[in-house]
């Protein structure tokens, strides 16, 4: 069997099986970070094409029948395979293993934020990100698990002509594990992990008729952090029904409940650039405030009808609750109402308390097909979507008073960073800084042509038409703000064959984002806009056992945010900043069997105006570097099979460049670079059982994942092992 998702009929069998969407879960893990090439489908010409039409497997959105190398995109690709030989659990370490993209401030490590070529949108909302093509990472359930998914698709460049409402740089589509119609198997691992770690983990295949089978997907995980006192509990229900309404039909219905129980963790201080300040282990909040909850349950369904040899449609939806409650005690950054720069040990600390309730709603079709005109062969996507968000917020907050009204330690609510007493003080009671409810209602449709002029050029053109509306309810100040607005986002691009290995590739985009709030009149502000355009090579070499990408990028934006200096605590829209670089990406096998992968990204990102960031007050200029984004950025990996004894194993080694970069706006605050190796590897207790482990951080280097200020730095792990079994039926 080449893959799930396969369609059988006569010589289609092969176009489909070109398809990247249907390519996962058969090749070597290092194959799963570059452009997959056309040996993959050479796999299936073998195979017997008198078979009437069956649908097995389910077909993403976006996508339609193209080759990789016939897509004027940059795509990365990172297999759950991948996932699983690393001993990775979150997406944001999943998405580590591609250079292109790099961590942002992730809430205190209650959600998923991350810049694709330099880029991240609103650093007071979760990354967007798609989950079976369908909008599905604004809302605030908690960092990702990687369990139940199949693979992650890094979507490069200028796509949000097509996807629409998505950040310049590219977009994450989280393909998940779906049920395989007619087949029954399974598997089970327990784990156990450094600071006593215990995760158990299942995923059942059962075919209960011909037509009907459920995949039951579930994983619990408990046990403390190299952070003090911080504890953390999480679990997940993902399962999937798939049934075929005919040899021609396909339903698929995915449900998601999850639940994340953790501390609220702002990290360490830095205090005079000194990052031993502190130990990297010292947690500074309050034990007191318990831990923060972030709850998700969701529901995707999904049709999918093949018309013809030439024509199918999918039509689809999604709907995803998500509320994430707690408190929280987090260093105050503001230097007037800070003891900790006076005496060097004081810590003044806000304290916080947070409700954030959120429906994310997403209802779209898709028809794609293919025509002749003369001698030119079109390749179209006719889709449209609605997309319904609703977030309503509730948040108080208590702060330090200014020093300049000589404040006791209690009224800071301070810490001593070198000897922290928990429990010293009552706990502070907020003042409610914001109650409200922001809602956004999109309708958008797209169409993209790709015309195939001759057997070496094809040339893309395409376009979206987006119709948004944005309403805030401001129950604190008696405020109800709307505005409507539509915009047309174009697309092109061009691809040429050069030869049998090398493709070149251009292409050209523009898209939106909505930037949530209002100014101080109460009008809500226009989307940030963006403009992209990128160009490069795509080689396929070894007969397709070896793959890799060069692009060039630049990315634009304007309507960014920034502080009204008339109106302190709201916002003007008048920021620019731009990005452009550099990708390499390698994968795939040498001769000896040696499984390599190479992913390499130099990003430049700027702004490009004058302005106040609007949460520190700081002036941004002209060519100052957006915080988190590395210039230099580097993953490789190696691994090999082998038989020992008359057992299989594998062994494998990794490395992780990240540079130096901003921690702070507007300031000189630098992380520092950091250079991470790891260890992974398996191998066969018995038939059917496998041993597996995993050592990151190899060095126990100390390192920073990420910054919003130098008084809320966040420290990576340090040296981090895992040993578990896994048992196969």
């Amino acid at each position: 069997m080449i893959a799930r998702g396969i369609f059988h009929r006569g010589d289609r069998m092969l176009r489909f099986a070109k398809d990247r969407c249907l390519l996962a879960g058969t090749l070597p893990f290092a194959m799963a970070l570059a452009p997959l090439g056309e040996a993959a489908a050479e796999e299936v010409e073998g195979e017997d094409r008198s078979e009437a039409i069956t649908v097995t497997g389910v077909r993403q959105a976006y996508r339609g029948n193209f080759a990789v190398s016939e897509i004027p995109q940059s795509i990365a690709e990172i297999s759950g395979e991948t996932l699983a030989q690393n001993g990775i659990q979150r997406l944001t370490d999943a998405l580590d293993l591609n250079a292109s993209v790099v961590r942002q401030n992730t809430l205190g490590g209650l959600w998923d934020s991350f810049a694709i070529r330099g880029f991240s949108g609103d650093e007071n909302m979760p990354s967007g990100y798609l989950v079976n093509g369908f909008n599905g990472g604004r809302g605030f359930g908690g960092q990702r698990d990687a369990a139940g998914i199949e693979r992650v698709e890094v979507l490069k460049g200028p796509a949000a002509a097509l996807i629409g409402r998505g950040e310049p740089g590219g977009t994450i589509n989280l393909v998940t594990r779906q049920a395989e119609l007619g087949r029954t198997f399974g598997s089970a691992s327990i784990q156990y992990g450094s600071w006593d770690r215990v995760r158990g983990e299942a995923d059942v295949n059962l075919a209960v008729t011909a037509g009907l089978t459920a995949r039951l997907i579930g994983y619990a995980e408990d046990g403390d952090t190299f952070r003090d006192h911080v504890h953390q509990t999480r679990w997940g229900f993902l399962p999937s029904i798939g049934l075929a309404l005919g040899p021609d039909t396909r339903l698929t219905y995915d449900f998601e409940k999850t639940r994340v129980a953790v501390p609220f963790d702002r990290g360490i201080v830095v205090l005079n650039g000194n990052f031993d300040t502190v130990p990297r282990s010292r947690f500074l909040g309050e034990p007191g405030d318990g831990d923060t909850v972030a709850r998700a349950t969701g529901h995707q369904l999904r049709l999918q009808h093949e018309f013809s040899d030439r024509w199918s449609l999918l039509v689809g939806g999604s709907l995803r609750d998500t509320l994430l409650t707690g408190f929280s005690s987090d260093a105050e950054t503001v230097a007037s109402r800070q003891a900790l720069y006076a005496d060097g040990r004081s810590l003044s600390r806000q304290r916080r308390s947070r409700r954030y309730d959120a429906r994310h709603y997403v209802v779209r079709a898709e028809l794609a097909g293919e025509f002749d005109t003369g001698s030119l062969r079109h390749r179209v996507l006719i889709g449209a979507d609605y997309d319904s968000f609703d977030y309503d917020q509730v948040f108080l907050r208590f702060r330090p008073p200014a020093l300049s009204t000589n404040p006791t330690q209690q009224q800071g609510n301070v810490i001593d960073i070198l000897a922290p007493v928990y429990g010293r003080f009552p706990l502070p009671v907020g003042a409610t800084m914001m109650d409200r409810v922001d809602r956004q209602r999109s309708i958008g449709a797209y169409v993209q042509d790709q015309i195939e002029i001759t057997a070496r050029l094809q040339v893309r053109i395409g376009g979206r038409f987006d119709h948004l509306e944005l309403e805030t309810d401001n129950r604190l100040s008696d405020v109800y703000s709307r505005r409507k607005r539509s915009r047309f986002s174009p697309q092109a691009g061009v691809v040429y064959k050069v030869s049998d290995p090398l493709t070149a590739y251009a292409a050209y985009g523009q898209g939106f984002r909505a930037n949530v709030g209002t100014d101080v009149g109460g009008t809500i502000f226009d989307p940030e806009t963006s403009k992209s355009i990128e160009a490069g090579m795509k080689l396929t070499l070894l007969g397709g056992a070896l793959n890799g990408t060069l692009a060039a990028f630049q990315l634009t934006k304007a309507n960014l945010l920034a502080t009204d200096p008339n109106a302190p605590g709201y916002s003007l829209a008048i920021g620019k900043a731009r990005s452009r670089g550099v990708e390499f990406d390698l994968g795939g096998r040498l001769p000896g069997g040696w499984d390599v992968l190479l992913s390499y990204a130099f990003v430049d990102a700027e702004a490009r105006s004058t302005m106040v960031d609007p949460n520190t007050a700081f002036q941004v200029m002209p060519g100052d570097p957006l915080v988190n984004i590395p210039r230099h950025n580097l993953n490789m990996q190696v691994a090999r099979a082998f038989t020992l004894g008359a057992r299989e194993a594998q062994v494998g080694a990794g490395m992780q460049y990240v540079g130096k970069r901003a921690g702070e706006t507007g300031t000189d605050f630098i992380l520092p670079a950091r250079t991470l190796f790891r260890l992974f590897g398996k191998m066969d207790l018995m038939e059917q059982l496998e041993l597996f482990g995993s050592i990151t951080n190899l060095f126990d280097t100390h390192w920073y994942a990420n910054s919003y200020s130098p008084l809320w730095v966040q420290p990576g792990a340090p040296r981090t092992a895992t040993a578990g079994l896994r048992a196969r039926f």
